[in-house]
């Protein structure tokens, strides 16, 4: 057999990994010309067999980009309640925290140097020694060695975070993979990165983009993270456990992987010592830290989940940011910036209020009743529209398959920030019929009969706007009670009498009703009407002033709002006759500290001061006694005893019911009912709510009976702190001469000559603990209210 000639040179024929050839390569190019040709030697002899492949190189490494300027980097934006300080949740597609480098301490820079690139302030992007010793330990057999610098691995992370931040998949997977080309490239814009970036601009980037474990990016996460507290802080056991990571984050991940992480930390305290960054003593001291002993682990939150309680509004707030110009002209830039931006977003969220939202709901209305009701409590600041609280008794959870007895649903908001659709407003509604009664010049003390009422619908007026009042009766009547005869309007205001406000809006041009209910704040969100005024049900994104739908029953509130908008509605009358948009932030700060513009409440003056005073008066005899209003189970209002004005409300079959009342400092709703609204609720179990309800007991649900409680135990407590301001004066002349008391029957009178109903303000206390309700009969738009209070 013949034997090879031993003196002729072994041809290389293997395939030659990308990290070896470079190291080759480049430590021929990069050190020939600095006394580096001796170092080159050493290792070009080995490649004798690749030749042509390293003259390939070189020429693909002229052609190259010498140019890299690093973006913005991916950071996590933070949501946090009004006091700036308590977080409600964070937003990521990436979970950085970005710090200036006087922000990390001095033992984490010596850390990710001395592990990672020992020689960093001496070389100029790549390390010659570095490469040449890889390369030569690469081909002598032993494990493999990169010799990659801090700027190259800089250059590495800032060209997958570019490619991710577009959407780029191939350009991500084109800068991890292992190839010439990418290593040749990233060798070319670390050198030309040196020549306009500093050695400690290129280490604060390095330690805000590297990843220091799963969905862990930058070393000020990283150190909230793992030992919940700032980067400036770290010690040398800390900083050494979070230098160790970067090489392998799952690997050297010290919660999933102790062991491992333990090991690699110990190398890097190793290395500190070996370049005189740490004693012996600190060295010895770290290195016998436990792994667990040293660890203060946080949770990696992320969305509205994090919120608790506040899920809900935190769910309000990003929808508002998705749908809000002042975030971007696109909806893909908006969330760019929410989940990329770092935004620091302070809300209007006031922490106390909504502890006391979310328990006193859950208090009044319990997640797992036996009746499937649902309800929400939703405060608004009058004068502002700041939104202070927002809770319902359901948990809030939008997973793919969620927990029975959970909602996604926002309650309190519209569809395009809850994805509701709002509920039947009742009797909600009159005090805005009352603004329209007193703006036509009508009084307080006006009289209207209480009497049972079946109008045609045709005798009803609307001149300048769609309207639908067709050819039939619209029957209305009153719960319980036998109230009947004369009665004042303030009277069928604090008694919701159902015939009273029938009669009022005989009286009333219907289209200047829907020009006041706009104004006060009401806001549709579905309609019977087209603008044509044709019947066929449809929903409502955007409300405007003529989706509020003019028929006859209109008084009774048959069309659907929300909490929210109705919190805002009746702020308007706590604050003088000023509207206000419900807000949810008050300042938004991008990355770099600069205030974003953010969406305005735009309030304005939409209603006569005096009208609004007037109605407010009106509504603080809601909560009476003798004689009785609809809240009378919570008389005489709040604990301490401020002025508070309110109104009930409640639909056919009591599926659904309200109470929405205010101070002038804070306007809060209340609902209660079932988010399907199709079922009657005429026999249920409310729950004890205190004095006012000393035990729970049978009955309808009533806007009384469990809202108005729930409204005043939240009340009591939100109230705390604020000042005790009384309700303006009402305008004498909307208030009316009240009417002399009725004369006492004679001893004896002929038969039909006996007194038909109570009188203008006493009242026919028989139907006491129940709101008013009608008993329409018509079908289709304007077809009757069959039951709101």
């Amino acid at each position: 057999m013949a034997m090879a000639n031993p003196r002729e040179p072994r041809r290389i024929t293997r395939t030659i990994p990308a990290a070896q050839l470079i190291g080759l390569l480049l430590a021929f190019v990069l050190t020939a010309g600095a006394g580096g040709v001796i170092a080159a030697g050493l290792v070009i002899p080995l490649a004798s067999g690749v030749d042509t492949t390293v003259d390939t190189g070189v020429e693909v490494f002229d052609e190259l980009p010498e140019e890299l300027v690093p973006g913005p980097l991916s950071e996590q934006s933070q949501i946090y309640a009004s006091d700036g300080k308590t977080k409600l949740a964070t937003f990521y597609a990436q979970n950085r925290i970005v710090v200036p480098l006087d922000k990390v301490s001095q033992n984490m820079k010596n850390a990710v140097i001395a592990i990672e690139d020992e020689r960093f302030y001496t070389h100029g992007g790549v390390d010659p020694e570095g490469i040449s010793r890889a390369a030569v330990k690469n081909f002598g057999g032993g494990d493999t060695q990169g010799a990659s610098t801090l700027t190259q691995q800089y250059v590495k992370n800032v060209l997958i975070e570019e490619a991710d931040r577009t959407g780029n998949t191939f350009g991500v997977m084109e800068a991890r993979e292992d190839s010439l080309s990418r290593k040749l490239r990233e060798a070319k814009l670390a050198i030309a990165l040196e020549k306009r970036m500093s050695k400690d601009e290129i280490l604060q980037g390095y330690l805000n983009i590297a990843q220091f474990g799963w969905s862990v990016y930058g070393v000020e996460t990283a150190s909230q993270h793992y030992f919940n507290k700032s980067a400036k802080d770290l010690s040398v056991v800390e900083a050494a456990t979070i230098a160790g990571i970067t090489k392998a984050p799952s690997k050297f991940d010290p919660v999933q992987n102790p062991k491992d992480a333990k090991e690699r930390r110990d190398l890097v305290i190793g290395k500190m010592w070996q370049l005189n960054y740490i004693t012996t003593e600190e060295r010895d001291e770290a290195k016998a830290t436990k792994i667990s002993d040293s660890l203060d682990v946080q949770p990696l939150d992320v969305g509205c989940d994090s919120a608790g309680g506040a899920a809900f509004f935190c769910d309000y707030v990003i929808k508002e940011i998705m749908s809000s110009p002042e975030f971007g002209k696109t909806r893909d830039d908006r969330y760019d910036l929410l989940y990329r931006g770092g935004l620091h977003i302070v809300t209007t969220l006031d922490t106390k209020m909504q502890a006391a939202a979310e328990k006193t709901v859950v208090e009044g209305v319990p997640a797992d009743n036996a009746f499937g009701l649902e309800a929400a409590v939703t405060s608004v600041e009058p004068g502002t529209g700041q939104i202070k609280s927002m809770a319902q008794n359901l948990p809030y959870d939008v997973s793919a398959e969620p927990d029975p007895g959970t909602t996604a649903q926002n309650y309190s908001a519209d569809y395009n920030h809850g994805n509701s659709r709002g509920f039947p407003v009742g009797s909600n509604f009159k005090p805005y019929v009352l603004a329209e009664w007193l703006r036509s010049g009508h009084q307080l003390y006006d009289t209207v009969s209480a009497a049972g009422y079946a109008p045609y619908q045709t005798e009803f007026t609307a001149n300048g706007c769609v309207h639908n009042f067709p050819y039939k009766r619209w029957d209305v009547g009153n719960v319980e009670g036998s109230t009947s005869g004369n009665v004042s309007v303030l009277q069928g205001t604090f008694q919701s009498l159902n015939t009273v406000y029938a009669r009022m809006s005989q009286q009333l041009d219907l289209c200047n009703l829907q020009k006041t209910a706009w104004d006060v704040g009401f806001r549709p969100m579905t309609s019977a009407l087209t603008y044509e005024g044709e019947g066929t049900f449809r929903t409502i994104d955007q409300p405007q002033q003529k989706d509020i739908d003019v028929f006859a029953s209109m008084t009774l509130g048959t069309q659907a709002s929300t909490p929210l908008n109705q919190a805002a509605a009746f702020a308007t009358f706590a604050s003088g006759g000023t509207y206000c948009e419900p807000i949810a932030i008050v300042q938004v700060k991008d990355h770099d500290g600069k205030k974003m513009k953010v969406p305005s409440a735009n309030c304005k003056q939409t209603l006569e001061p005096k009208v609004a005073n007037t109605v407010a008066y009106a509504m603080t005899k809601v909560f009476s006694t003798n004689p009785w209003g609809t809240a009378w189970s919570i008389a005489p209002g709040l604990e301490d005893g401020r002025p508070v004005a309110g109104k009930t409300g409640t639909t056919n079959g009591a599926t659904q019911s309200w109470f929405t009342g205010y101070t002038p400092e804070l306007s809060t709703s209340v609902w209660v009912g079932e988010a399907s609204g199709e079922t009657p609720h005429m026999n249920v179990i409310l729950p004890s709510t205190g004095w006012y309800n000393p035990s729970a007991k049978i009955g309808p649900l009533y806007g009384g009976t469990a809202a108005a409680p729930t409204w005043r135990r939240y009340m009591d407590q939100a109230v705390v702190g604020l000042p005790k301001t009384a309700f303006p004066a009402p305008d004498p002349n909307l208030v009316g001469k009240k009417p002399a008391p009725p004369k006492p029957p004679k001893p004896e009178t002929k038969e039909g000559d006996s007194d038909s109903g109570g009188s203008a303000d006493s009242g026919d206390t028989s139907g006491v603990g129940g709101d008013s309700v009608g008993t329409g009969t018509g079908t289709g738009p304007g077809g009757g209210n069959k039951g709101n209070d």
